[in-house]
């Protein structure tokens, strides 16, 4: 009886789990530069003596989806798409080196470039702050410029760009962030490349994602059935012993 309940059970959580994940994919099927996250279900035996026969599911995590989103052409200066598999680096709110997709920028009232969560984007040497009342461009190498009335322009300095590779997989945080494997910062790629003026949107199939999701709903409908079976054999059995006795 304890191997049917452990299996509808940890079943039930593994389902539970992965509704989760694909809501919150849906949620961010419009949110520029979103990354679906994937899931996998695996088994796992229980360890200990006399429980070698049974077995858990476990929902992991298999990481994220690299598939491109789609580009919208925006003619906002600030607005940067990055080409191919290549990322925006940020100062985290944990002060470490992270990286992201999206692309819509902005420049807060200390004039440093920020992301939308309104994090430092990274360049040479750091942040990269613009001075009062300037127009800023970006151009296909990251390297953004500032244009104040009257001056010449102002090489700002170029926006940090990395390609992950399979020795360097980015993993994603908790803060929705991407960052190297053991934590460590990623150099920068030189050839990276980026569309101004444009942003890429999530790469959120939202049809999967609902269809995903009412698959789910039904295998954890299962689940609990199953459950509810194995309390109601337990309780027969107990009325067969009792009349036995």
């Amino acid at each position: 009886m304890d191997r049917l309940i452990y299996t509808a059970m940890t079943g039930a959580n593994a389902a539970q789990y992965r509704q989760q994940l694909l809501a919150n994919n849906l949620a961010n099927a419009s949110t520029p530069g979103f990354r679906a996250e994937l899931a996998t279900f695996r088994a796992v035996p229980v360890r200990g003596d006399g429980s070698s026969t049974r077995v858990f599911a476990l929902e992991a995590t298999a990481g994220h989806s690299d598939a491109p989103g789609s580009i919208t052409n925006t003619g906002r200066n600030l607005d940067v798409a990055a080409r191919g598999s290549s990322y925006f680096a940020v100062l985290g709110l944990d002060g470490t080196e992270a990286y992201t997709r999206a692309g819509a920028l902005e420049v807060d009232a200390n004039g440093t470039v920020v992301n939308p969560l309104g994090l430092p984007m990274l360049g040479d040497g750091g942040p990269i702050v613009a001075p009062a009342n300037a127009q800023i461009d970006v151009g296909e190498d990251g390297t953004v410029t500032a244009r104040v009335s009257g001056q010449a322009p102002q090489a700002l300095g170029r926006l940090k760009l990395v390609t992950p590779d399979q020795e360097n997989r980015l993993q994603r945080g908790e803060d929705g962030l991407f960052r190297g494997p053991l934590g460590d910062p990623l150099p920068a790629d030189a050839n990276a490349r980026l569309q101004s003026g444009a942003l890429e949107g999530s790469n959120v199939n939202p049809i999967e994602a609902m269809v995903g999701m009412i698959a789910v709903a039904r295998q954890f409908e299962v689940q609990m059935r199953m459950l509810q079976n194995g309390e109601t054999n337990d309780k027969t059995a107990a009325q067969l012993l009792s009349l036995n006795g």
